[in-house]
């Protein structure tokens, strides 16, 4: 697995809804204070939490996990969990789903979001279907493992938000994918 400590550039400037990012400062800074020893006459700028974004992918892509302040999320390639234009879960998806809620189970998360997305291949309609179908595959396999403690988000997006180029097949074969985040508790 490779692990950075920067993002990828997106293809995408907008990131699906239910991704918000909080950079209020967590505590009021006192401008004041004579532990800051700040140069004479020198003021401090606004006050914003940056947020830190850390991403593991395996080496061929097939799967992500991208860590930030607010939120965690696990992306896997279409490919890993589905038969071409199909919303059937592989055996080997199972055991992936599994280890993602695992990871649920230990972050005490109680909201996901599952998201489902395609490349921009075939019609639009048929990519916001296929992806709202492996969504909710995805989802319905999710529930089995962690019971009714969790609620879910479901989305099929299609070709919206792409994380790639759709220009080659590498980029679609990235932007063909399904999405697990939920917001990291306080």
């Amino acid at each position: 697995m490779l692990a950075t400590g920067l993002a990828a550039p997106v293809a995408h400037a907008d990131t699906p809804p239910g991704l918000t990012e909080d950079t209020t400062p967590p505590v009021a800074i006192d401008a004041r204070d004579p532990d800051l020893r700040m140069v004479q006459g020198a003021t401090l700028a606004p006050s914003k939490v940056l947020n830190i974004k850390s991403v593991v992918e395996t080496d061929d892509g097939a799967e992500r996990r991208q860590d930030t302040n607010d939120n965690v999320t696990f992306a896997l390639q279409a490919e890993v969990l589905f038969g071409k234009d199909s919303a059937e879960l592989t055996d080997d998806a199972r055991s992936r789903i599994a280890a993602i809620a695992d990871e649920v189970t230990k972050q005490h998360a109680k909201k996901l979001r599952v998201f489902g997305f395609t490349d921009d291949l075939g019609s639009a309609a048929h990519g916001v279907t296929l992806s709202r179908e492996r969504a909710g595959a995805v989802q319905r396999r999710l529930a089995e493992d962690l019971g009714s403690a969790v609620t879910f988000e479901i989305r099929g997006y299609g070709e919206q938000y792409p994380i790639a180029d759709n220009s080659t097949e590498e980029g679609r074969k990235k932007n063909r994918r399904v999405e697990v985040s939920f917001p990291r508790e306080d």
